[in-house]
């Protein structure tokens, strides 16, 4: 695909307006309740039915956190109580013992994510016996592509915890840091030392981990080119194999911690876009390679690599190099993706634990996708992670006229198309270097969901 991408400011004002991510399509606003713990079992019995079976990715959520991070939109319990960690537990390794004989043995997982929250609220020995559970009850891949990572907190983890994850097999660490101007970290509640988050990242590489990602934050509160220009010269010379730089969506009405932002020193929506340039200019001037949204890696990295040769895929963990494999998401909020469908579990914690004490799977809401979905989730995931579509293999794979079936998206495609965002000829439908920072407003042409009459009000994140 086309590797490079175009800052261009004028299109991203005009083009800055809410839209989905598109970690899935359709997207979780569609699931439904009446997808239940019966159309889940039967979902994994027709996975395990398929002539050659999909590999598993395995999710696991970890909601709890010490202290709320003001910025924070994830779905996470704040506690100091250490009793809690024993009890999700406990409940975690019995939905384990439930929902793994339903995928054959055979099955190998390819991928480990531990997410949150903060993972590390959870003791070096609590870790252990949640991979241990998911050991003994799935088959873990050899290969040397296998993907096992966890989210840090860099304030809460030392270097006897780092070889103790490395021990238990863990390769990829995923650090949160935003910002590292005091006054940014003061005003986010999220006092972090350069010193703590460097000694993590030295930690890892001593453990032999074969990636680090750090996490980084525009639009926060008290934020200026200064400020974020030495957060990013920092990062850039600690060398992660990738980056996560994320545009601050101030949703207070939806995220209670949000509240407690000082809205006056949130930057303008000029200043927000010059921060973003500025971390584009400084990423790219030092090698990385933008893979798309939000992400960037170096070059030898494994998204890079998958991008060069197509094979880049997306799902809710991001961008990932494991395309063809079924998702089972495991603790409160997860979701999974199985063959043609999605399910959900609870939000609430308490929820969750009800369906656990009571031996039920804890599926809330979900989807079995239809023809038109299957379709549709085809050609916006090759936009988001191939940036072109190959009209006549997409046509053949389901039976269908692109130009006839599409016809109402492509009349929303026609001023992306006029502004140089996109390129359609009939044979292809192909990103531009232009288009490459705004692909989800080229994908949301092709939502069927979007533009229906009821849909619901938009609640995603801008695009800057």
């Amino acid at each position: 695909m086309n590797t490079t991408a175009r800052f261009d400011a004028d299109l991203l004002r005009r083009y800055d307006r809410q839209g989905p991510r598109y970690t899935s399509y359709p997207t979780a606003p569609q699931f439904s309740e009446a997808f239940d713990e019966d159309a889940y079992r039967d979902v994994a019995r027709r996975s395990n039915d398929d002539p050659i079976p999909r590999r598993l990715s395995l999710y696991a959520h970890m909601p709890f956190c010490q202290s709320p991070c003001f910025y924070c939109g994830c779905n996470r319990i704040i506690t100091r109580d250490p009793a809690r960690a024993e009890a999700y537990l406990s409940r975690l390794v019995r939905e384990v013992s439930m929902v793994a004989p339903l995928f054959d043995r055979d099955r190998d997982v390819v991928q480990l994510h531990l997410g949150g929250g903060t993972p590390n609220f959870f003791t070096a020995a609590q870790l252990r016996e949640l991979v241990d559970c998911l050991h003994r009850h799935f088959h873990f891949s050899e290969r040397a592509d296998r993907d096992i990572s966890i989210e840090l907190d860099p304030r809460f983890v030392d270097a006897d915890s780092i070889a103790a994850l490395a021990a238990m097999g863990f390769n990829r660490a995923s650090l949160g840091v935003q910002d590292f101007d005091p006054q940014v970290q003061a005003a986010v509640n999220r006092v972090q030392s350069v010193e703590q988050t460097l000694a993590v990242v030295a930690a890892c590489r001593q453990n032999a981990f074969s990636s680090i990602n750090i996490d980084l934050i525009y639009g926060l509160p008290g934020q200026n080119a200064a400020g974020f220009g030495r957060t990013l010269d920092i990062v850039i010379a600690a060398r992660p194999d990738r980056l996560a730089v994320y545009s601050y969506a101030h949703l207070p009405q939806m995220f209670k911690a949000q509240r407690q932002i000082d809205e006056t020193l949130l930057p303008d929506a000029e200043r927000k876009l010059g921060l973003l340039q500025l971390a584009i200019e400084k990423l790219t001037a030092a090698g990385y390679q933008y893979i798309g949204m939000d992400h960037f890696a170096l070059p030898a990295d494994e998204l890079s690599v998958a991008l060069e040769r197509g094979s880049l895929h997306r799902n809710f963990m991001g961008y990932t190099t494991h395309a063809e494999s079924d998702l089972i998401g495991l603790g409160v909020s997860a979701i999974s993706h199985i063959g043609d469908s999605y399910s959900q579990n609870p939000r609430d914690l308490s929820l969750w634990e009800h369906a656990i004490d009571n031996g039920r799977l804890p599926v809330w809401r979900g989807m079995q996708m239809g023809r038109d979905d299957l379709a549709r989730a085809e050609l916006i995931q090759r936009l988001m992670c191939q940036g072109v579509v190959d009209i006549a293999a997409l046509e053949s794979r389901h039976d269908l006229d692109f130009g006839a079936y599409f016809r109402a998206d492509l009349v929303r495609l026609h001023p992306l198309v006029a502004d140089g965002l996109v390129e359609y000829d009939g044979e292809e439908l192909r990103v531009t270097s232009r288009g490459r920072m705004l692909v989800r407003n080229i994908a949301a042409c092709f939502d069927h969901y979007l533009h229906q009459p009821t849909a619901q009000p938009l609640r995603y994140s801008r695009v800057i």
